[in-house]
């Protein structure tokens, strides 16, 4: 079987090199870092240097380095973990983030009582002038935010944050808050550079850059390491009372490899996935009549090549490409049995009949150049399908 894979900003395969890795953690070096014999020892240096590792490329110290189970749970222990924090410190306890945030930020702000959303522009951008306002507006009402949380790269369309400029607005108008930022799609994407200097909480996940599924990681910084966010599991005092529970050696070990790797090579890969990217949607939008690319490829991702379909339900052509081996996904759901735009390109104001005929592909490591050749005879062999008239049954009415 030959499958064409073009979900990367799904999961992305795991990187040979993390695989070897992971091999004696799991037969050999099989004890429990939290004892006390040599064999745990060996594991939990194991950890340590897989620390190490994590801290060199993202720019940080080792012991701001806090291993977790998923990038989901770094998300939930930055913001839910700060808000708890700033209530058991007797303030209001007050989360803001942009409407288009990944649900494992964005459920954890509107379900409170004290979180705020706000807009984003057509690019998906936060607005900042929107953010400012409500962070002054906040401060005014005597409930100053206590966190803002900013995605770095948008997990549907890959819109790049420019997180200098907002950390800029939050440092200014919020300057006690914490600024999190969901950096999860951006590990293979951009510069760390970029993104540690200005925020106090970084959440990442393995499995996005070729590591394996079940390893998270939080960077806890700046504000974060004088007036720490409330873990969100205890119980076991791991990570030095950050997040309990039993290390996942081997998967920590593997993730730190991959990690490494995609740093070593972002440049190239970048270069790379670029032209390949650029390829699959200017032979899509011009083969596919009223295809167009959501968010201008400058602002965004080099492995992000999301289109909409006007005409076409998103639904139908992710069965055609699955039955053709062809492995993508869309950016809208199903909800009380009608297809609904997502609340990512509802916010930025996409037209709804384009919404509904999205189709997110995202390209990686492992993506070649027959993979592009190939999704583009599916896809619009499977949209032709889609669009042809049905034929009346023999024999009824006209």
């Amino acid at each position: 079987m030959t499958v064409t894979y073009l979900d990367h900003a799904a999961s992305t395969p795991m990187r040979p090199e993390a695989i070897e890795a992971m091999g004696p953690y799991l037969d050999v070096l099989y004890a429990n870092p939290s004892g006390s014999h040599r064999f745990a020892r060996r594991a939990r240096q194991a950890i340590d240097e897989a620390r190490d590792r994590v801290a060199a490329v993202i720019g940080c110290r080792p012991n701001e380095v806090v291993f977790t189970g998923c990038g989901t749970e770094s998300d939930n222990m930055a913001v839910a973990g700060a808000v708890s924090a700033a209530r058991h410190a007797g303030r209001t306890g007050v989360s803001v983030c942009p409407s288009v945030e990944h649900h494992a930020v964005l459920e954890v702000v509107e379900h409170d009582v004290h979180g705020h959303l706000v807009g984003v522009d057509a690019a998906g951008h936060v607005d900042l002038d929107a953010l400012a306002s409500t962070l002054d507006q906040l401060a005014a009402d005597g409930t100053p935010a206590d966190v803002v949380s900013v995605m770095t790269v948008n997990n549907e369309v890959g819109t790049i944050t420019d997180l200098d400029a907002v950390a800029r607005v939050v440092r200014r108008h919020s300057p006690d808050a914490w600024f999190h930022t969901d950096a999860v799609q951006a590990a293979s994407w951009v510069e760390w550079s970029d993104v540690t200097p200005h925020a106090d909480l970084i959440a990442l996940s393995a499995h996005k850059f070729g590591g394996p599924k079940g390893v998270g990681v939080l960077i806890e910084r700046g504000r974060a390491v004088t007036d720490r966010v409330d873990p969100i599991i205890v119980g076991g005092g791991q990570e030095r009372e950050r997040r309990s529970g039993t290390h996942n050696v081997a998967g920590i070990v593997a993730a730190a490899e991959a990690f490494a790797i995609t740093a070593a090579e972002r440049e190239a890969e970048i270069a790379r996935i670029s032209a390949l990217r650029n390829a699959l949607v200017d032979q899509l939008v011009g083969a596919i009549d009223g295809a167009i690319e959501t968010v201008p490829r400058h602002l965004k991702n080099a492995g992000s090549a999301h289109v909409c379909i006007p005409g076409i339900e998103s639904e139908a052509l992710l069965f055609l490409l699955d039955e053709a081996d062809v492995c993508a996904s869309a950016a809208s759901a199903c909800a009380s049995g009608a297809m609904e735009p997502s609340h990512v390109l509802a916010a930025m104001g996409v037209d709804r009949e384009a919404a509904l005929g999205s189709l997110r592909l995202s390209l990686g490591h492992t993506t070649t150049a027959d993979d592009v050749d190939r999704a583009v005879e599916v896809i619009t062999g499977a949209v032709e399908r889609l669009r042809r008239p049905v034929a009346a049954h023999p024999g009824a009415s006209t």
